[in-house]
């Protein structure tokens, strides 16, 4: 996964690092091809490409990965404060279907954070910009913020 670990003056952030070498050690996020584009605390954007494999039943993308995809922006945002914040719910809401060949991007936006808990705002776009899922989840920060 690539990522660009900085503060919005270009200065380098240490929190966003502690967290992209977390996901850098994600096998589901390898395993589906989401490479994590942009990480700072609070914020992530990832994108996967749906291919054959990502497809269910009836030829559309399965909701597991879409679900996966979000998850992943969500778990970049949220540890990119440098500590270890875990999923404690995440609930999403599927728009609209998608097919191969489509690039879907995760956009994880934070909501509201305290020293224990973080609610983050997912969006899931196709390459045209259409929202293909809506998610919202909480974490649970293991340690106070440093």
């Amino acid at each position: 996964m690539r990522h660009k670990a900085q503060l919005d003056d270009g200065s380098p952030n240490e929190g966003a690092e502690i967290g992209a070498v977390r996901l850098k050690k994600d096998a589901l996020a390898r395993l589906l091809g989401i490479e994590l584009l942009e990480i700072k605390p609070g914020y992530a954007v990832a994108v996967m490409k749906v291919t054959p494999d990502l497809l269910n039943g009836v030829g559309v993308a399965g909701g597991g990965a879409i679900f996966t995809l979000a998850d992943i922006a969500f778990a970049a945002a949220s540890n990119a404060h440098g500590p270890v914040a875990l999923a404690q719910n995440v609930n999403i809401t599927f728009l609209r279907s998608t097919t191969e060949p489509a690039v879907l991007t995760a956009t994880a936006i934070e909501e509201h954070l305290t020293k224990k808990t973080g609610v983050y705002r997912m969006e899931v776009r196709d390459e045209s910009g259409d929202m293909v899922a809506l998610a919202q989840g909480l974490v649970y920060r293991k340690n106070n913020l440093q």
